[in-house]
């Protein structure tokens, strides 16, 4: 099901904010208000009996002043029904996203739940508007964003929120992150072991902070005392084949001597590829090229893509358990338990 086209409904009740703008009062502000856990919060509102009768009246008197209304979410917890996950997916066209919206697909069916897809098209308008409107009908939303998580929590409208491919150290919502440090440890020692000292980057990510492949690329080349700086990387403008290969042509005229380079995704090493044969170079002869996903694409390219595996569908898994801690009224998975961690896979190309 699509939710690109669904009808809205008014988004209420809602909190002032400074500058005069207002939001839909959550689960959040009422734990806040009243002094208590979120855990509490659920508790009272939903009439359960193991909760000390004042802190009851305390959390209920929240609720009437913030006039709050438990999302259907919330009301999951204690009555049995459907249960509506919103799945937003940054690129449909991209082949790595549907992989994991299977893995959210399979894991979701298995507990009987129904999933609607959103494809947001990597456009930060677009992120809130599935926001807008999965908040008024999913019982929790699970995706990609690349919207902050203060302006995410305005658009929630109370509804849990299980972030892909940032580290729970990343945010403050339940999230599935993808290890790329302990990827590019692997994939680095690799090239290294193959003789390779002039190592570069088509990138696919404007951001520079911890956590990114980026990151954890310059840590490992440098930890193995190679020569590198913002030269040596490149971005490409596209997560696909044709920005790779763009974007390969202009790290070869700015380092002609590298000897391997890393792409941020299949895709881009695969679009390398073609721009390093373009310019002569034989693979691997003259230029190991290493990718980042582990599509089904890199083993029908010639030579085969050596790749750093991620387990696609269990990365939606993991989302859909996410959902389910949290509408068990669990903590969600943290530390090692949420991370997805890449595999060297060596093939013909590195």
């Amino acid at each position: 099901m699509w939710a690109d086209d669904q009808p809205r409904k008014p988004r209420e009740p809602r909190v002032d904010e400074p500058g005069g703008t207002s939001r839909r009062a959550t689960i959040h502000d009422v734990a806040q208000l009243a002094g208590v856990s979120r855990q509490t919060v659920s508790r009272a509102v939903n009439d359960k009996g193991e909760i000390d009768p004042a802190t009851k009246e305390r959390v209920l008197e929240a609720v009437r002043l913030l006039n709050y209304r438990p999302s259907r979410f919330a009301r999951g917890l204690v009555r049995k029904g459907a249960v509506t996950a919103g799945l937003v997916i940054p690129d449909l066209m991209n082949p790595f996203f549907p992989e994991v919206a299977a893995g959210v697909l399979e894991a979701a069916e298995q507990r009987g739940w129904q999933v609607v897809v959103w494809d947001s098209r990597t456009d930060y308008a677009r992120e809130r508007e599935a926001l807008d409107v999965l908040s008024h009908q999913a019982d929790a939303v699970v995706g990609y964003f690349k919207n902050e998580d203060e302006i995410l929590a305005r658009h929630l409208g109370g509804v849990p929120l299980v972030l892909l491919e940032r580290g729970p150290q990343q945010t403050r919502f339940a999230a599935v992150g993808i290890d790329a440090a302990a990827g590019l440890e692997q994939g680095i020692a690799h090239l290294v072991r193959a003789g390779h000292r002039r190592i570069g980057m088509v990138d696919g990510d404007r951001l520079t902070v911890p956590g990114t492949r980026r990151e954890a690329f310059l840590t490992e080349v440098r930890r193995h005392g190679l020569p590198v700086d913002d030269s040596w990387i490149v971005l490409s403008h596209e997560h696909s084949v044709a920005g790779g290969e763009a974007a390969m042509e202009r790290l070869l005229e700015a380092r002609p001597e590298i000897t391997a380079v890393f792409g941020f995704n299949d895709l881009i090493a695969v679009g390398a590829m073609r721009a390093a044969r373009r310019r002569g170079r034989r693979i691997p002869d003259d230029l190991a090229v290493m990718g980042f996903d582990g599509l089904s694409l890199g083993e029908l390219v010639e030579p085969a893509l050596t790749t750093l595996h991620l387990d696609k569908r269990r990365l939606g898994r993991l989302a859909v358990e996410q959902v389910a801690r949290l509408r068990a009224g669990e903590e969600p998975l943290s530390g090692a338990d949420a991370w997805v961690i890449p595999e060297l896979v060596v093939r013909a190309s590195a």
